[in-house]
């Protein structure tokens, strides 16, 4: 593996478990500042995570469980307030250090910087939400690791598209063979496809029963020496946590 090998991150689900107790909470929080008797619940909010992006899934939310909803605003202005509210009480979140990382994201991420391993994000999170998860599980400086931070409305379509896989091709000049993407969903493990990446699924509790097929490697998480991955698909021969000496057997199976 040399050092243009990159590994490309998405965040939500994928880095840390944020998506039940953050960005559920956040939005009922902004739901309610606004006065709104709209509540999700975790079952129901796992239901909506089919719609990528946050305003989209206000919007999705509207338009099929709240078909009378009349707004004394244009929908449009009401569906942005509410996300801009909903992320400052996500960061508010992130402040209080109760969405740890996931196990073996640092671990990884540290390996690959020691090693000038290149690192991108690419999410349909917004900017400020990945940056603020960043500053409060790795510090401010771990923002600058990454050369790119693909996130939010940097491109026209939002994942399951494989339009943010593209625009870190493009911008970091890489070629496909030398990433490998880390995800978490169907969705996102389709945007990686489309882009011709191979990819490591780490499920969660919202995903673990969706599709992974065409995923190089599903996983739990990525593991620790002391904590052991369980694999779900794919091969990992006699590594029992995900490290760069994985991903080489992986670029070149």
């Amino acid at each position: 593996m040399t050092e243009t090998f990159t590994l490309i991150f998405d965040v939500d689900g994928t880095i840390a478990d944020t998506e039940r107790d953050g960005h559920r909470v956040a939005f009922n929080q902004a739901f309610a500042e606004a006065g709104l008797d709209w509540e999700w619940s975790a079952s129901f909010y796992g239901e909506l995570l089919a719609i990528a992006g946050g305003k989209e899934r206000i919007n999705f939310y509207i338009d099929q469980y709240k078909p009378k909803f009349v707004s004394s605003i244009p929908l449009p202005e009401l569906i942005y307030n509410l996300h801009a509210s909903k992320t400052s009480y996500y960061r508010k979140l992130l402040r209080t250090g109760s969405i740890p990382l996931r196990p073996g994201v640092e671990r990884l991420l540290k390996e690959a910087r020691t090693n000038k391993i290149r690192l991108a994000i690419a999410t349909t999170s917004a900017l400020p939400n990945v940056t603020a998860l960043l500053e409060h599980t790795l510090g401010v400086e771990s923002i600058s690791w990454f050369e790119i931070i693909a996130a939010g409305d940097m491109v026209p379509r939002k994942k399951p598209a494989p339009d943010i896989y593209y625009y870190v091709l493009e911008k970091m000049n890489i070629q496909r063979e030398n990433c490998i993407v880390f995800e978490d969903s169907h969705h996102g493990l389709q945007a990686a496809l489309q882009t011709g990446l191979k990819t490591i699924v780490t499920v969660n509790d919202y995903t673990r029963n969706q599709d992974f097929t065409g995923a190089t490697l599903v996983l739990n998480n990525l593991g620790e020496p002391e904590k052991p991955f369980t694999i779900l698909t794919g091969k990992a021969p006699g590594r029992t946590y995900c490290d760069l000496k994985l991903i080489e057997f992986l670029q070149y199976s």
